[in-house]
C-alpha cells in the first residue's frame, strides 16, 4: 500500500516549476504519499519529472490544490507566486526561491487583498547543486538539510503550519526566520562564499596547461560551486544586492590587508587564525557542535567496487565516517580517499585498514 500523506499534505500540492528543486520537492512529496502535480513553462521538463515519479501533470479537471509550491527563477518569484494566489483562491502557495524579501515586496504590490496575502509564506530549502534541470534531481536531496521558513507580518497560522509540513515531508530541519533575516543569512553563508569561488576559479581560465596540471583537490573544492548557471546568479546577486554589498566592502577591506601583508612581509597569522575560526564556527552535523575529525588518508585502485569494499571494511572496524573526499593522482591507477572520523579513531582505522591490506598514507 502507498504511504498515507501526513497531516497538513492531506489534498493536492502543486509543483510549479520543475527544474532540479520543484522535481527534487516532488519526488520527496510522491515518496511520502502526497498527490501532486506538476506544471512548467517547458513541457519536455513535466514529461521527464513525470516519467522520474515527481508526479503527475497538471491539467483540466485536477482537484483544486491544497498547497502551490512555486519553484522558477528569482526574477519571476513575485509574479508567479502572485498569479498562482489568484488562480487558487484556497491554497497555500510558498516559493524556495533563495532571496526572500524582495519578492515579498512583488508580491505585495501584485496582490494587495490582505486576505490573499495571509495564504503566502516564503520559505528556501538550503540545498541544491552545480548541476540544474529535472534529471539532477532527487527524493533526497533535502533530507537532513536546513529549510528557512520566512513567514511575513501578514501570513496566517496555518499556512506556515503548512509550509513546515512540506519542509518536515521532504526530510529537512525548519529553520523559521524573518524575510530580512533569512537575506542577510544566505547573503553570508551562500551567496558570498559562491562569488569567492567564482574569483578564485576565474583565475584558472586561460592558466598554461603546465600549472593547471598540479590542480589538486583543495582547488577543486574551493571552486567547485563556481560552476553555477551564471544566469540564474545574475538573479540571486540582483535580488539580494543590499545584504551582499555590506559584506564585499568587509572582504575588500581584508583583501587589502591581505595585499599590504603579503607585500611588506608583515604577520598573516592575524587572518589565517580568523579563516580558522570561521570553519570551526560552522554547524557540524545536524546543526550541533562539530565533531572534532582527523583524516585518513587511503590509497584505493581505480577499480569497480574498491570503494564500496573500503566502506565495508571502516563498518566492520566500527568506525563511523564523518565525511570523504575523493583524489585522484593524473597519471596513476589509483585514488586517494580521505576518510574523516573521530579524532580518538583515527589511530584506530589505519591501524586495522593496513592490517586488512590496504596502503594507508601517514
Amino acid at each position: 500500500m502507498p504511504p498515507e500523506a501526513p497531516a497538513g499534505l492531506r489534498g493536492t500540492v502543486l509543483v510549479a516549476g520543475v527544474g532540479l528543486l520543484g522535481t527534487s520537492v516532488g519526488l520527496a512529496l510522491s515518496r511520502a504519499g502526497v498527490d501532486v502535480r506538476l506544471s512548467d513553462p517547458q513541457p519536455e521538463h513535466v514529461r521527464t519529472a513525470s516519467g522520474l515519479g515527481a508526479g503527475r501533470p497538471a491539467g483540466e479537471g485536477d482537484p483544486h490544490p491544497c498547497l502551490v509550491v512555486v519553484a522558477c527563477p528569482p526574477a519571476l518569484l513575485g509574479e508567479v507566486v502572485a498569479a498562482h494566489l489568484r488562480a487558487h483562491p484556497e491554497a497555500v502557495v510558498t516559493d524556495v526561491g533563495s532571496v526572500k524579501s524582495a519578492p515579498l515586496v512583488d508580491v505585495a504590490a501584485r496582490v494587495p487583498d490582505v486576505a490573499d496575502g495571509r495564504r503566502y509564506v516564503g520559505s528556501h530549502p538550503m540545498a541544491g547543486s552545480e548541476r540544474s534541470g529535472p534529471l539532477a534531481a532527487t527524493a533526497s536531496l533535502f533530507e537532513g538539510r536546513p529549510w528557512a521558513v520566512t513567514p511575513h507580518a501578514r501570513s496566517a497560522p496555518e499556512a506556515v503550519e503548512t509550509v513546515e509540513a512540506l519542509a518536515a515531508a521532504c526530510g529537512a530541519i525548519t529553520v523559521r526566520m524573518t524575510p530580512d533575516e533569512h537575506d542577510r543569512a544566505v547573503a553570508r553563508t551562500s551567496h558570498l562564499p559562491h562569488l569567492m569561488a567564482v574569483l578564485t576559479a576565474g583565475r584558472l581560465a586561460g592558466a598554461p596547461a603546465e600549472q593547471l596540471a598540479l590542480s589538486g583537490q583543495g582547488v577543486r573544492d574551493v571552486t567547485r560551486v563556481a560552476g553555477g548557471d551564471p544566469a540564474l546568479w545574475r538573479q540571486i546577486v540582483a535580488a539580494n544586492a543590499g545584504a551582499l554589498t555590506e559584506l564585499l566592502r568587509e572582504v575588500r577591506t581584508d583583501l587589502d590587508g591581505l595585499l599590504a601583508a603579503v607585500e611588506t612581509g608583515a604577520p598573516l597569522e592575524p587572518l589565517l587564525e580568523a579563516g580558522r575560526a570561521g570553519v570551526a564556527a560552522i554547524p557540524g552535523k545536524h546543526g550541533g557542535t562539530p565533531t572534532p575529525v582527523a583524516p585518513v588518508y587511503v590509497a584505493v585502485p581505480d577499480h569497480p567496487g574498491e570503494l564500496a569494499r573500503l566502506f565495508a571494511d571502516a563498518g566492520e572496524i566500527g568506525v563511523n565516517i564523518e565525511d570523504v573526499r575523493i583524489d585522484h593522482d593524473p597519471g596513476r591507477p589509483v585514488g586517494l580517499v580521505e576518510l574523516a572520523v573521530r579524532d580518538s579513531h583515527a589511530e584506530v582505522l589505519r591501524s586495522a585498514l593496513e592490517s586488512r591490506g590496504w596502503t594507508v598514507h601517514r
